[in-house]
Formats: structure tokens, C-alpha cells, sequence
């Protein structure tokens, strides 16, 4: 569009000769602009654009008027129109994209305000952390709260219960590279110490809530006595060992609102399962079927025609849904912004947090993060569990006494359970080779010992342990290492590699503990041995054990359950 269309006008904007007719609200030329000679009919008037929302606090550009030198009424001379044209052209395409970033800066801003003003967050004290993804591993813990509350809820139990307790919880660890992560499934019936817990009162305050006496059902670690989510954290940490770092909580409707808005969740069986007396109206048939809503519930909670009718097999059955809904939303939510938005809204509106990652950033955060897992690298299990011995007909479980420790002992050590786990011992070859070779006789070892982080008075047991039960004679405890360390450590001289062996095997210490220098040592002079924080007691091995009998799926193996 030219100026010179509406007589002629010189420097003057076409976009300046258009104002907002008050009664129609469009926009219409001037009255006493130029090329204005012909009154205009509401056919002519053209729709007001919508004006793009403002962020706040951003302040709108005001341009400052064109100097009086740029205005008349003559024609311009070839050369100044060209170059007036080209001002044109930039300033409409300047206008057009500044219009365009406010715009989606200010739809972001919204969406962002929107969410944060969905999610709900607890205050747990000094549990967990301030950091959305901390350095290192993290673990978060996901509690399935049982409360009846909602349309359609009280089929599944005591509809009394307002506050419910932690009935599905997966423990979530991610490794540190970000490369796998493991999903741990703990039974609600598993009998456990819950310790004594802070929580916070309404008016900020804090209440410390006290542990049980005896072993208690770990489902009566949320909901009980006042008992909030960072109870349910302290109580996996006493069971696993491990620092739990956030938490995210979900309930009946939150399966719902998540399963319908992901599309539904795919599952498969291998025979047809039916809920004639479950309370709910699940009917599904053999193979694959597509679940969501009321559906998706009822499939989380059935029991009935599953192997032994028992929670365990469910869990099993929750284990397939979150490995399919995960699928779901990599596959296809993840491609799609509206379907985005819908899971976003649905999950917000849906979990209570931390407020560790109580925004909607630091959800987008974490989301991103586990986003870049391969599916592949996913593991789900659940916790290695036998029969309370202490039951005469049991009903609840205990850790398993043999395998539980070696779960442990691998997510505290980062200990990848798929493939990841091969490439990373492929590239640990040239570490594991300092454990080939001759060993030195154990009264050959010479060692000074100090505790760099192992729990207090390890040195001094290490010493006894090793001189009156391995035969080390020439051990000495020199007291704390200068600093505290995350790993045990042993340092040596090249000519000390057959002692440092022998050593390594009597400790059970692994391969990268082993730390050989390059200056020979005299004759006499010790290795070091300084005990870290991954140290537990003397005769208990500090390398992680390499498996765990315990059934394993992957999150991008579709299989047929029940």
C-alpha cells in the first residue's frame, strides 16, 4: 500500500490513517485524513484486530513522532521514494514481529500463571530439597493417596475417609548422568518403622508427629495422626537408606483426569478380566484395550482375576499402566502443544507437590530432564518382599532379607539395571584391570587407616577386623582423614599393586576405589586407606552387588499381563 493512494500524503503511515469508530468498535480511515473524500459504509469498515495481551510489567514501546522536516504535501523526488518504501517494509515487518514475540511472550505468561495457580504444594521442613534437580542422583517418591473424595470414588472403600494414607508409591531414581532411571514399587502392606516426623500446621507452626512403637503397615505412613507426605519421605529413607528429594501426590481423580487427558492409556491382557463383585463396573476384554477415566480407576484398583487376587499382583498391573501411559505421552502427547496443554492442565490441577518444585517451571524443568531418558532405560520392580514371619497366616510383608539389601545397595551407588549399565562397565575396563594380577600374602599388606565419612569408630573396627580376623599385622588407624569423601578410597605406590589386591579382596572394595600413583613408595611405607561415606561396617563388601533376583519390565516393552 501506498501514500500516494490517499492523495498523495508524503511520510505518513497508512497504518496512521486508520482510527476506531466508538459506536462500531472498527476501525474505519480518518474523517480528516487524506483520500478521506468519500464517506465510508459499514461495509467498508474493517474488523478491529484483537491487541495482543501485555505482559506484565513490560512496558509498551511508544514511538516518537516523525520529525516536522519528513512532513508535507509534495510529491517526493524517485530516489526518496525508494528509499522511504524500503523504511516502509521494515517498519510494517518490524511491527509484525514485535507484535508476534508480545504475543507468545504473553500467552507463555499466561499459561505459566495459569498452572502455577493450579498446583498445590505442602510444606515438609528440612526433608527433601530446595533444588529442583540436585547434582547427582535424585529420587523422587510418587504417593498414590486412597482418599474416597469425588464422584464415583466411594465404590472403592470407606467413603468416611477424607484424608486417605499411601496406598501406590513408587520411588523414582533417576542417575546422576541422566542416562536410566529405576522405578521401585513399594507395597502398601509392607510392615516398616514410620519415624517421628515435623510437619507444618496451617499457621505455620511446626507439630512433630510421632513414630511408630513397633512395625506398623507403611501405609499408615501418610494420612495417620496428622502424618503429611515428608513422613512417607522419611519413612522410604529409613527403609532404603537413600535421601529422598521431592515427592508428588496424586489421588482417585487425578487417574482420571490424567489417563482421559493423555487419550487414554493402552493395556493388555492376557485373559479377560471382569469385576462382577469389586465394586466397580470393569469389563475388559482379552488383548489390547484403551482406558481412560472411570476405567483407568477401576483398573489400577481390581485385584480380581489376577494370579492370587493379591496387592502384589496389582502392583504388577500399575507397573504395565505407567509404563504404557509413559509411552503414551513420549510417543504422541509430546508432538502434539494442545494435547501438551491438556496433560499439563490435567496434572497440575491433579498433584500436590513440594515446594521444591512447586511452580510450574520446575515441573517443566523435570519434565524435560526425564523426557531425555530412553524408555528403554527405565526399569520398573517392586521392592523384594517375603511373607511376615511374625503372622501365622500372613497378610503383610517384610523386605526380603537377602535381595532388598542388594536394591539398595545398587540405587545408592548409582547402579544402572539396563543397558546402560554394559556401557558404562565397557567403558570401566581399564579400571577394572588394576584388580588383575598377583596378590601379596595378607601379612604382607601394609595400611594406615583413617575415616573420611564412614560412620564414627570405623577405623578403629576396620583395624581390629582386618589384624584379628584377616591376618593384617601391619594395619594402623592414623584417626580422620583431612576431609570428608563421598567413596572409599585406597592410594598406593606402583611396587604396592599385589598388596592393594589383596586388600581390595579381603574389603570387598571395587575397582574404582583402587587410585595407583606413579612414585615408588620405600620399602616400609603403608598404603592409605581413607573409609568413606559409602563405607557401612567392617566384613560388609563397599562394591554394590552387580544384580538382584527380582522380576524387571521396561518401560518401552509392551507386554500382556493377568
Amino acid at each position: 500500500m501506498d501514500a500516494q493512494t490517499y492523495g498523495g500524503a508524503d511520510e505518513v503511515d497508512p497504518a496512521d490513517q486508520w482510527v476506531v469508530n466508538p459506536e462500531t468498535g472498527a476501525y474505519e480511515l480518518r474523517p480528516d485524513g487524506p483520500g478521506a473524500s468519500r464517506p465510508r459504509s459499514d461495509a467498508d469498515a474493517v474488523p478491529a484486530p484483537a491487541a495482543p495481551a501485555r505482559v506484565p510489567r513490560q512496558r509498551s514501546r511508544r514511538h516518537p513522532p516523525a520529525p516536522e522536516s519528513t512532513r508535507g504535501s509534495g510529491r517526493r523526488k524517485p530516489r526518496q521514494r525508494k528509499r522511504a518504501g524500503r523504511r516502509k517494509v521494515l517498519l510494517w515487518t518490524g511491527g509484525v514481529l514485535s507484535s508476534a514475540l508480545v504475543g507468545t511472550s504473553a500467552y507463555a505468561y499466561y499459561w505459566y500463571d495459569r498452572l502455577d495457580g493450579n498446583i498445590s504444594t505442602v510444606d515438609i521442613g528440612d526433608v527433601g530439597s530446595d533444588s529442583v534437580l540436585a547434582d547427582g542422583p535424585v529420587n523422587i517418591l510418587v504417593i498414590g493417596n486412597d482418599v474416597r473424595v469425588g464422584r464415583g470414588n466411594e465404590a472403592y472403600g470407606n467413603r468416611d475417609n477424607v484424608t486417605g494414607h499411601a496406598d501406590t508409591t513408587l520411588l523414582f531414581h533417576i542417575s546422576g548422568d541422566r542416562s536410566n532411571a529405576t522405578v521401585v514399587s513399594i507395597p502398601r502392606d509392607l510392615m516398616t518403622m514410620i519415624p517421628a516426623c515435623e510437619t507444618r500446621k496451617s499457621d505455620g507452626s511446626a507439630q512433630v508427629i510421632a513414630g511408630s512403637k513397633v512395625p506398623t503397615r507403611f501405609n499408615e505412613s501418610f494420612g495417620v495422626n496428622g502424618r503429611d507426605p515428608g513422613c512417607t519421605m522419611r519413612t522410604v529413607e529409613g527403609i532404603t537408606d537413600l535421601e529422598v528429594d521431592h515427592f508428588m501426590m496424586f489421588d482417585f481423580n487425578a487417574v482420571k483426569t490424567l489417563s482421559t487427558a493423555v487419550g487414554g492409556v493402552k493395556v493388555c491382557l492376557k485373559a479377560p478380566i471382569k469385576d462382577e463383585d469389586g465394586g466397580s463396573e470393569l469389563d475388559l476384554p482379552a488383548g489390547e484395550s484403551r482406558i481412560a477415566g472411570e476405567d483407568a480407576l477401576s483398573f489400577l484398583r481390581n485385584r480380581h482375576g489376577l494370579k492370587n487376587e493379591s496387592d502384589l499382583d496389582r502392583i504388577e498391573m500399575q507397573q504395565k499402566f505407567v509404563a504404557s501411559m509413559m509411552r503414551q505421552l513420549k510417543e504422541d502427547t509430546l508432538s502434539s502443544p494442545m494435547k501438551m496443554l491438556d496433560v499439563a492442565e490435567a496434572a497440575t490441577k491433579a498433584l500436590t507437590v513440594d515446594k521444591g518444585i512447586g511452580s510450574a517451571a520446575d515441573l517443566v524443568t523435570l519434565a524435560k530432564e526425564l523426557g531425555r531418558i530412553d524408555l528403554k532405560n527405565i526399569t520398573l520392580m517392586t521392592l523384594p518382599v517375603v511373607d511376615n514371619p511374625d503372622e501365622p497366616k500372613p497378610v503383610t510383608v517384610v523386605p526380603n532379607p537377602v535381595e532388598a539389601p542388594k536394591l539398595f545397595s545398587m540405587l545408592q551407588n548409582d547402579v544402572s539395571f539396563t543397558a546402560v549399565k554394559k556401557e558404562k562397565e565397557a567403558a570401566a575396563d581399564k579400571q577394572a584391570a588394576l584388580l588383575e594380577g598377583p596378590r601379596a600374602e595378607a601379612s604382607e599388606v601394609r595400611v594406615d587407616l583413617s575415616n573420611g565419612g564412614a560412620p564414627g569408630g570405623s577405623a578403629s573396627a576396620v583395624l581390629g577386623w582386618l589384624q584379628n580376623a584377616k591376618g593384617v599385622t601391619r594395619s594402623s588407624n592414623v584417626g580422620n582423614a583431612p576431609e570428608k569423601v563421598a567413596a572409599t578410597t585406597l592410594d598406593y605406590a606402583p611396587g604396592q599393586a599385589a598388596q592393594a589386591r589383596a586388600l581390595a579382596d579381603l574389603m570387598g572394595l571395587p575397582a574404582s576405589a583402587l587410585r595407583p600413583g606413579t612414585k615408588d613408595a620405600a620399602g616400609t611405607e603403608p598404603m592409605r586407606l581413607v573409609l568413606g561415606a559409602d563405607f557401612k561396617e567392617a566384613g560388609t563388601p563397599v562394591a554394590p552387588p552387580k544384580k538382584v533376583d527380582v522380576k524387571q519390565s521396561r518401560a518401552d516393552q509392551s507386554v500382556c499381563g493377568a
